[in-house]
């Protein structure tokens, strides 16, 4: 085997411990996902199992990222970005960033529903930005509740409890900014000179 062949597959591992990490799930779910075994899925993390086809493809698709992506495939110079939407707990979520790490952006949609869901707040470490793009969105943070409209904007502590959903029973969409290890988002302008 090659060189950078064998560096490609040596990175794979810490890719889909990131992977997974970043989704914020176990070796127990991953594996009742891809009916892969967890003691397989873990020395494929770790390095000690080399990956192979078969058991990269369900990996992939159980993250939501191209076999490409998986396994650090260089670019092809086509600049087209191919987001692949995750729906979980009634929304759908769009990745906008493709790194591990960091601040992650995801564009939301939560669709049209007949009934008002009960808010169910909950909590985890980060820091969380929410910008409104249509439709209007329920915010219930700590005592607040609150309604955001299009262009307004939203920034907590994801430690205080949370719920966000349609304010009433037309859909919204919006973007958020999430930093795991509680990344604020930080926006800086530039004067203008004055004439």
């Amino acid at each position: 085997m090659d060189n950078e062949l064998g560096q490609a597959l040596d990175a794979v591992g810490p890719r889909l411990r990131a992977l997974r990490r970043r989704r914020d799930i176990t070796l127990a779910d991953l594996s009742t996902a891809t009916a892969i075994s967890v003691s397989t899925l873990s020395r494929l993390e770790s390095g000690a199992r080399k990956p192979t086809l078969e058991l990269l493809l369900p990996l992939a698709k159980a993250h939501g990222v191209t076999l490409d992506e998986l396994v650090g495939a260089p670019p092809t110079g086509d600049p087209r970005i191919h987001l692949r939407p995750v729906t979980r707990h009634g929304m759908t979520m769009v990745p906008l960033t493709r790194r591990a790490g960091g601040i992650q952006a995801y564009k939301l949609v939560i669709p049209a529903s007949g009934r008002r869901r009960e808010p169910d707040p909950k909590t985890h470490e980060g820091y969380e930005w929410l910008y409104v793009l249509n439709g209007r969105l329920r915010v219930v943070l700590g005592e607040h509740d609150l309604v955001l409209a299009p262009g307004e904007a939203a920034e907590f502590d994801t430690r205080v409890p949370h719920w966000f959903g349609s304010a009433d029973a037309e859909p919204v969409e919006f973007l958020s900014l999430f930093g795991k290890q509680g990344e604020r988002a930080h926006l800086r302008t530039r004067r203008t000179p004055k004439n």
